[in-house]
């Protein structure tokens, strides 16, 4: 994500000046969908510098309240719904305003409609006020109110878009919710193992050394371990918290290692069958609500493009976009790219003989969601079982290591004092 600070001149006279972020390779695509989107003269725009985008971007994610798919999602299912109805775009905004101060007090839906009216209070249309903030409202949902706006269809747009919305956080709700256990039981056999390193087998290999005891070999490897990492606790600790942030840090700033680190997920075996089939759901779902909304192909990928964070997927759409270039169909650029499986290539080529894509699509996306929440309701139940073998194998080894020890050592002193 790159960060642009703009100025230019509207039709009417207006100067407008401004920091957007923008997803793009190059300065020129942003001035052209600047001048586009406004009907403007961009006569200054300036890129800031890899490391101000970055301050920039932590910043905005830290202190701005942000606001969350869903949340997202009922807001435009609360515009379309009113809109349908017949009120006025600026009263649903100041009346879900309204509503947001009265009730929850949602921080993240109180910036978005002030945003809003801030920008149609100023003149804007609407799809310029969706456009000022690509950080609230997806390329998916602007695109669908640009054609909302054209074509006087937006509170149908709006209610597409909300349901595309609640589609696709569903698909990311399911897979955190099969992870919740197993990332509870991995940290808290983290924080024991910890403990035990750090101040417990210290004080216990202190004790046997006082006693002149006699220790397994494996239990001595595992005290000098120990012993080791508490004399050096902030170097050792300094060592762990890099081996955690680095990866993350890694796939977070860096392209070529977050291509790497997906295309090792999708060749391992359970990693690769959910980002498959989520990827799948995810596609196809975005594909054809763009083919619907009247977008053509090329722009099409472009947007998908950009919503892709499988950067392995977003390889092969940037790939499918240059094959068609070349005049080829859809389906057989698919083919190409070697990510898709037989089923989606099989339907999208029918869609595309029968001129039904979207519908072809939009059965694909409802099968790979069926797909996956079954998926991930069968490996939840599978890693219930691994997890706990695991916790307990980890603490059968610790029992092994360092309490039968101690026990023989009780053993042994009652021995003693008995005689």
């Amino acid at each position: 994500m790159n960060y642009y600070y703009y100025r230019m001149l509207l039709p009417d006279g207006r100067l407008k000046s401004g920091i957007l972020p923008f997803q793009v390779e190059r300065d020129f695509s942003v001035q052209l969908h600047l001048e586009r989107q406004y009907k403007a003269l961009v006569f200054k725009l300036y890129r800031f510098p890899a490391w101000l985008n970055t301050v920039l971007a932590f910043l905005r994610e830290t202190f701005t309240p942000n606001i969350s798919t869903p949340d997202l999602a009922g807001l435009l299912r609360d515009l379309g719904v009113m809109l349908r109805a017949g009120v006025p775009l600026i009263d649903a905004l100041r009346t879900i305003a309204g509503e947001v101060s009265f009730g929850n007090g949602n921080a993240g839906i109180q910036r978005a409609t002030e945003a809003l009216l801030n920008d149609l209070s100023n003149g804007d249309s609407v799809s310029q006020a969706f456009a000022q903030h690509p950080d609230i409202f997806p390329e998916i949902v602007l695109n669908l109110a640009v054609i909302g706006n054209e074509t006087g269809q937006l509170p149908e747009m709006f209610l597409e878009a909300a349901e595309h919305l609640n589609r696709v956080a569903e698909i990311g709700s399911n897979a955190r919710r099969s992870m919740i256990y197993p990332a509870c039981v991995f940290i808290t056999m983290l924080l024991a193992a910890g403990f035990w390193l750090y101040y417990v087998i210290p004080n216990l290999s202190e004790l046997f050394r006082q006693m002149n005891a006699k220790m397994p070999a494996l239990t001595l490897a595992v005290m000098r371990v120990a012993d080791w990492l508490a004399d050096n606790a902030t170097l050792s600790l300094s060592v762990f918290a890099a081996l955690i942030l680095l990866p993350f840090l890694c796939a977070r700033y860096s392209k070529r290692a977050r291509l790497w680190f997906y295309r090792l997920l999708h060749h391992l075996p359970v990693s690769g069958v959910l980002l498959r089939t989520s990827g799948m759901a995810f596609l196809t779902e975005h594909l054809s609500i763009l083919v619907r909304s009247g977008i053509d192909m090329s722009q099409s990928l472009k947007i998908l493009e950009r919503a892709t964070r499988d950067e392995y997927y977003r390889k092969g759409v940037a790939r499918i976009a240059q094959i068609m270039t070349r005049g080829e169909h859809l389906s057989v650029a698919m083919r190409a790219t070697g990510c898709f499986p037989p089923l989606v290539l099989r339907l999208v080529a029918v869609g595309e003989e029968t001129g039904t894509l979207d519908e072809q699509l939009a059965r694909l996306a409802d099968e790979y969601r069926r797909r996956f929440n079954h998926l991930v309701d069968t490996l939840a139940e599978v890693i219930r079982p691994a997890v706990i073998l695991v916790a307990g194998a980890f603490f059968i080894f610790l029992i092994i290591v360092l309490l039968l020890p101690v026990y023989d050592l009780i053993r042994q002193s009652m021995l003693i004092t008995g005689r």
